[in-house]
C-alpha cells in the first residue's frame, strides 16, 4: 500500500492553506486579548509580530528549497546536527503539536456550532473529526481545495467585519488616543507572535507541491503577508469601533465591532467561525500526517508510517492517528493547557530549525531559496526571546 505522495498542489493552494492554518479560529478572540495589552496600538502590535515571526518562516523557506520532503522541521533539524534522537524529538513533537492544536480547535468550533444548532458536543466532536479525517484520506489536492473555500469564507467574513467597524462610530477611546505604553505593546507583540504560527505547516507539504524550491517559499511569504495584513486591518477596524476595555472582557470581540457597525445581529459570524474551526482542524491533520510519514523515511522504528495510499496517495495510517488522537483530545483532554505547553515548545522547534540553517549554510551556501546568514540568526535570537518570554509568562 505504498504508491509515495503526489505532486498535486499549485502555489494558490498552497497559499490558502497556509493562510487558513494562520488565521484560524484564534483570531476571534486574540483581538480583545492584544487590545488589553496594547489599547489602540493593537494593529501596530501584529504588525511588530508578523515580522518577527517572516525571520523563522523565511528559514523555513529556505529549508523547505534545501530539503523538500514531508518531515519539515525534523528534517531540518537532521541535517542539521545529524542528531537522530533530536530529529525523532523535534518531529514527534511537531506532529503532537498539531494533534492538540487541533483538539483545541475542533472543540472550539463545536462551541460555536452549538450557538447555531442543537447539538450534542461529544457527537458533533465525534461527526466532524471522522469528517475531517475522512477528507484528509481522500488525497491532498481534495483537502487542500476545501481548505481554500474555508480559507475564502473566513477571509470573507473579517473584511465585512473590519468593514463594519471602520464604518461605525468612532469610540471615544479612538478620539482622544492616548500616548503608547510600549510594555504593554511588547507585551501585546509577544502575544500576537502565536497568531502566526502555523506557517511551519506549509513546509511539511514541500513533497506534495509542484516545483517545491520555488513554490513553498512563495507559499510561505505570500501566506504570512496576507495573515499579517488582515490581522492588522481586522484590530484597526475593532479598536477603531469599540472601546478597548469592552474588547478585552469580551469572549467574542468581533461580535461586538460587527453589531457597532450594522446594527445587525453577529449570528453570522458563528458560522465563520464554525468554518474557521474545521479549516483549523483539518489542516493540522493533514500536517500531523505528513510530519510522521516522513518520520518514517528517516527513522526506522516510525517506518510504519510511511506509507501512502496507491489511490488517494496519502498516509492512511498516519491521517487516522492524526484525526483520532484530535478526536479523543477534544473530547477527554484540557487542551487549553496543552495548547499552551504546544506553543511553547513549538518556539524551541523555530529555535531549533534556525540554528540548523546557520550550520548547514556554513557547509553548502548555494541554494535554489537563499537567504543572507543574518536572517536565522535573527530568527535564532526572537525565538528564544518569545521563548523564555513563554516559560516566564507560563
Amino acid at each position: 500500500m505504498d504508491g509515495g505522495l503526489k505532486r498535486s498542489i499549485g502555489p494558490f493552494l498552497l497559499t490558502a492553506y497556509g493562510v487558513g492554518v494562520m488565521v484560524g479560529a484564534g483570531i476571534y478572540v486574540l483581538i480583545g486579548s492584544v487590545a488589553a495589552s496594547a489599547g489602540l496600538w493593537a494593529p501596530a502590535a501584529f504588525l511588530a509580530a508578523g515580522l518577527i515571526a517572516a525571520l523563522s518562516a523565511l528559514s523555513y523557506a529556505e529549508f523547505a528549497a534545501r530539503i523538500p520532503e514531508a518531515a519539515g522541521a525534523a528534517s531540518y533539524v537532521d541535517e542539521g546536527f545529524g542528531l537522530r534522537w533530536l530529529t525523532i524529538l523535534t518531529g514527534l513533537a511537531v506532529a503532537l503539536s498539531g494533534v492538540i492544536s487541533a483538539a483545541a480547535v475542533l472543540r472550539g468550533g463545536v462551541g460555536y456550532l452549538e450557538t447555531i444548532l442543537a447539538v450534542p458536543p461529544v457527537g458533533a466532536i465525534l461527526g466532524l473529526g471522522i469528517v475531517l479525517t475522512g477528507i484528509a484520506i481522500l488525497g491532498a489536492r481534495l483537502s487542500l481545495g476545501l481548505a481554500a473555500v474555508l480559507t475564502a469564507i473566513e477571509v470573507a467574513g473579517l473584511l465585512i467585519a473590519s468593514g463594519a467597524g471602520l464604518a461605525a462610530e468612532p469610540a471615544p477611546d479612538w478620539t482622544a488616543p492616548a500616548s503608547p505604553v510600549w510594555s504593554g505593546l511588547a507585551a501585546a507583540t509577544a502575544l500576537a507572535f502565536f497568531a502566526f504560527i502555523g506557517f511551519e505547516d506549509m513546509a511539511n507539504m514541500a513533497e506534495e507541491v509542484h516545483r517545491p524550491a520555488r513554490t513553498v517559499p512563495f507559499g510561505i511569504i505570500a501566506a504570512l503577508l496576507v495573515t499579517t495584513l488582515l490581522y492588522g486591518l481586522v484590530a484597526l477596524a475593532a479598536v477603531r469601533a469599540v472601546p478597548v476595555a469592552e474588547l478585552a472582557a469580551s469572549r467574542q470581540p468581533l461580535a461586538l465591532v460587527w453589531a457597532r457597525g450594522s446594527g445587525l445581529s453577529p449570528a453570522y459570524l458563528s458560522t465563520i467561525a464554525v468554518a474557521a474551526a474545521l479549516n483549523g482542524v483539518l489542516a493540522q491533520i493533514i500536517m500531523a500526517a505528513r510530519m510522521l510519514y516522513g518520520l518514517g523515511r528517516r527513522t526506522p522504528a516510525l517506518a510504519i508510517f510511511h506509507r501512502a495510499h496507491p489511490r488517494f496517495a496519502t498516509p492512511v495510517l498516519a491521517t487516522l492517528l492524526a484525526g483520532g488522537g484530535a478526536v479523543l483530545g477534544a473530547v477527554l483532554l484540557p487542551v487549553d493547557r496543552l495548547a499552551d505547553l504546544t506553543s511553547t515548545v513549538l518556539l524551541m522547534v523555530f529555535a531549533l530549525v534556525n540554528l540548523a540553517l546557520i550550520r548547514v549554510k556554513r557547509r553548502a551556501p548555494d541554494s535554489a531559496f537563499r537567504l543572507p546568514i543574518w536572517v536565522p540568526v535573527a530568527g535564532l535570537v526572537t525565538a528564544l526571546a518569545a521563548f523564555a518570554a513563554s516559560v516566564w509568562d507560563g
